[in-house]
């Protein structure tokens, strides 16, 4: 399958190098000709485990260099969505598919814009990856990545999607109600990326101490409420997992995190700022979400 991974970050760059790995025909599309140049002059370096590999796969920051295909990854920050679906409608044709995995709300709606609501596929992965400096990642976490149709009927191709990634050993599956799964991963986000950011944590270090572990789950029960009051069934207990995944991605520094790191924009509006609007017309009280959503604003702002 000739695959374009549009946002070649950390998570496109990990994807792509997994895929390339198990034989696809694929390539990086990223706007930092410097990470480009360093993958292409001596291919992807992957920290992994302790264990570094390094994977040759094609970049470019020149959308016309890659020609149609038949899949598009969609891995660019949510405050770059809609600009960018201008490169994913010059890269697909009327039978390709477009993946998101994107963090946060919003991204499918930005995309439906522009591409046909059928050909969009959503979903949410719980793999971990940092990006430690242009041409080389780390590979920090690992877990199960779920697909499906943003509009029914489902797109022909999303089972083929799956079993392409699960071959490239991406643990992944199908759902029917992939709006669920994305509220799942937006709680994990609400409960781990605006403190990591802020306090220059790592995911594992939120666990560390009985004040940071209650602000993150304060933060998640807000969301929760939020969620619920708009009709959404929540499953299970999401603060327990917001703790799992944090401790199963204890190395890495979660991807608002890397953003301030670096003095990038980050997605907290379509994070916590997401859920803030939306507790705003539903009547929710948010206090934790909105002052985060304030403080990452405030530290952005001032770079």
């Amino acid at each position: 399958m000739k695959i374009a991974m549009i946002g070649a970050g950390a998570m496109g760059s990990l994807f792509g190098a997994l895929l390339a790995e198990a034989g696809e025909t694929v390539t990086l599309l990223d706007i930092r000709q410097d990470h480009v140049d360093a993958v292409n002059a001596n291919g992807l370096s992957i920290e992994s485990a302790g264990r570094l590999r390094s994977v040759r796969v094609p970049a470019t920051s020149d959308p016309d260099r890659i020609g149609k295909v038949d899949l598009a990854f969609f891995f660019v920050k949510s405050v770059h969505t809609a600009a960018a679906a201008q490169t994913a409608a010059r890269l697909t044709a009327d039978a390709s598919l477009i993946l998101t995995l994107q963090n946060g709300m919003g991204n499918a709606e930005a995309l439906s814009e522009t591409i046909p609501p059928a050909r969009i596929v959503a979903g949410t992965t719980a793999h971990g990856a940092t990006f430690l400096k242009s041409g080389a990642i780390r590979h920090a976490g690992t877990g199960e990545t779920v697909i499906g149709a943003w509009q029914k009927p489902a797109a022909a191709g999303i089972t083929t999607i799956a079993e392409m990634l699960n071959r490239a050993g991406i643990v992944t599956r199908v759902v029917d109600d992939v709006q669920a799964v994305l509220w799942a991963k937006l709680f994990i986000n609400i409960g781990i990326n605006a403190i990591t950011a802020l306090t220059g944590i790592t995911n594992g270090q939120l666990l560390d101490r009985p004040e940071t572990r209650q602000l993150a789950r304060e933060a998640v029960e807000e969301a929760v409420a939020v969620a619920r009051a708009r009709g959404v069934v929540v499953d299970g207990d999401p603060v327990e997992k917001v703790f799992q995944i944090a401790a199963a991605t204890g190395p890495n520094r979660s991807s608002m995190g890397q953003d301030v790191d670096r003095h990038r924009l980050t997605e907290i509006g379509a994070i916590n700022g997401f859920i803030t609007r939306t507790a705003d017309t539903l009547g929710v009280p948010v206090p934790v979400n909105r002052t985060l959503t304030a403080l990452v604003e405030t530290l952005q702002s001032h770079y």
